[in-house]
C-alpha cells in the first residue's frame, strides 16, 4: 500500500486529517484534463487514466461525493471519463462549463442555460481572425458549445503563439461579453460568472460537506484554490492538490501535495480508498 504524502502546511494537514476521520462527510472535487485524464495535443482525444476509474470506483461509496469539474461541456467528459453506468460511482456529478452544466449519474441526464449570445457572435468571427493573423497559424478551434477554445500545443511555437494571440481574443471577447480563460496552451472564450471556484462554493454548500479535496493542474482551477481559502477560513477543512507538470507552476507553489500528474492523482484517490473505511 503507498503511503500518503504528507501535507506541506498545516491547514493540508489537518484538512487530510478532517478528511480521514470522517470520509462520509467529505467531497473530493477533480479537474478533468491534466488531472484525470492526461495532456495530449489532441483535445478530442483525451481519455481518463486507465486506472482512474477502478480508483474513483473504490473511494466515491466511502465518501460523501465525488465531483468532476471541467471546463469541457459536461456530457464531453462524461464520455471521455467513461464515467455513466459504472459501479461504485452512482451518484457522481460532473459540473462542466466551470459549472454552467451538472450531468449527475443518478439521472443520466445533463441541466444547461440557454447559449450566450455573444458565443454565436465570435464563433462566426473567430476563424476570420485567425486566418488573416500570422500568429493564428496551426491554431485549433474547440467549439464547446458554450464556449470557443483555441488551441496552440500543434503550432510551431505552442508559447509564442499563445502569448500574441492572447490580446487580440481578449478584445474580441470583451466587445461580446465574453471573458478569456487561460490554460495549458489554450485561450477560452467563454461566458462571464461561472468558474470552478463558483461550482465548487456551492456544491459544497449544496451537500454540506464538512472537508473538501481538490485536485487540478491549470490556471482555471486556480479559482477552485481560490475557494478552499475561503472554506478553510469559514472554518471547513481544505485540501488542495496539485496535478503537477512543467507548464503551470502558479498550482504547485499553492497546492498542500504536489503529485505527478494524472497518474499520481489516481495514486492519490488508490491510497485514499485503501485508506478509509
Amino acid at each position: 500500500m503507498d503511503p500518503l504524502p504528507t501535507p506541506s502546511t498545516q491547514p493540508g494537514r489537518d484538512a487530510l486529517a478532517a478528511l480521514l476521520a470522517r470520509p462520509a462527510r467529505a467531497l473530493i472535487a477533480l479537474d478533468f484534463d491534466g488531472t484525470l485524464a492526461p495532456i495530449v495535443a489532441d483535445p478530442e482525444q483525451a481519455r481518463a487514466h486507465p486506472d482512474a476509474l477502478p480508483a474513483l470506483a473504490a473511494l466515491a461509496p466511502k465518501v460523501a461525493a465525488v465531483a468532476v469539474i471541467t471546463g469541457r461541456p459536461a456530457d464531453v467528459a462524461v464520455r471521455y471519463g467513461g464515467f455513466a453506468g459504472v459501479p461504485g460511482l452512482e451518484h457522481l456529478v460532473v459540473l462542466g462549463h466551470y459549472g454552467a452544466e451538472r450531468w449527475d449519474a443518478v439521472s443520466g441526464e445533463v441541466t444547461a442555460p440557454d447559449p450566450h449570445p455573444g458565443v454565436e457572435a465570435v464563433r462566426a468571427e473567430l476563424p476570420g481572425l485567425l486566418e488573416g493573423s500570422d500568429a493564428g497559424q496551426g491554431t485549433w478551434i474547440e467549439d464547446k458549445g458554450h464556449a470557443l477554445a483555441v488551441h496552440t500545443r500543434r503550432a510551431a511555437d505552442p508559447q509564442g503563439t499563445f502569448d500574441a494571440l492572447r490580446e487580440p481574443l481578449t478584445d474580441l471577447a470583451t466587445r461580446n461579453g465574453l471573458i478569456v480563460e487561460p490554460g495549458r496552451m489554450v485561450l477560452e472564450l467563454r461566458p462571464p460568472g461561472m468558474d470552478k471556484g463558483v461550482a465548487l462554493s456551492e456544491y459544497v454548500r449544496e451537500l454540506g460537506a464538512e472537508s473538501v479535496l481538490y485536485a487540478g493542474d491549470d490556471l482555471g482551477d486556480l479559482p477552485a484554490y481560490t475557494a478552499i481559502d475561503k472554506l478553510r477560513s469559514d472554518g471547513t477543512p481544505g485540501l488542495l492538490v496539485c496535478s503537477g507538470s512543467e507548464e503551470v507552476t502558479e498550482l504547485s507553489e499553492r497546492a498542500d501535495i504536489v503529485v505527478d500528474g494524472p497518474e499520481g492523482v489516481v495514486r492519490l484517490l488508490q491510497t485514499l480508498a485503501n485508506r478509509t473505511t
